[in-house]
């Protein structure tokens, strides 16, 4: 397995970026996302060399499949302190972004994972499919239903969600 390893840190310095981007939108927790993140590399660690086609959806599947188990325990029930310790930036879009990270938390999560994986990370209804085991139907309809729930959740939101 030695000489594996250093195909493996190739690797996860490759996907740590955008696997760690994915699990935050996922869970809108920074903490989380890291942990989901070092969790996910470990399972693929164990099962490495991966024989897959694409490597990277290979890991994204394993990571929404570690944040949804994650959800499923008992001990994902921890409640969010009222004060945070960091001071929010200066940006107009930080508003914004809580926001909708706040709306976003309010889904189910694979509703959630659905929305986070199709619109945030750019992915097709077909990979989408594939990374959540679901089928293309089935992607569609829960990404219309979450994104009902969404509107629903932000009601008449002052900022402009419109760009350009």
């Amino acid at each position: 397995m030695a000489s594996e390893a250093p195909d493996f840190e190739a690797f996860a310095i490759e996907v740590a970026t955008p696997l760690f981007r994915t699990a935050v939108l996922l869970c809108a927790d920074w903490y989380l996302a890291e942990d989901l993140v070092q969790e996910t590399l470990a399972r693929i660690y164990r099962v490495w060399p991966v024989d897959v086609e694409y490597p990277l959806a290979y890991a994204r599947r394993t990571l929404v499949r570690t944040f949804l188990s994650h959800r499923r325990r008992r001990s994902s029930g921890e409640q969010p302190a009222d004060h945070l310790p960091d001071r929010p930036g200066a940006e107009p879009d930080n508003a914004l972004r809580r926001t909708l990270l706040d709306a976003l938390r309010t889904l189910p999560d694979r509703d959630r994972a659905v929305l986070v994986l199709r619109y945030l990370a750019d992915r097709s209804v077909a990979d989408v499919a594939h990374d959540l085991g679901m089928s293309r139907g089935a992607v569609r309809v829960a990404a219309l239903r979450a994104l009902a729930k969404m509107r629903a959740a932000l009601g008449d939101c002052e900022f402009d969600l419109v760009t350009g």
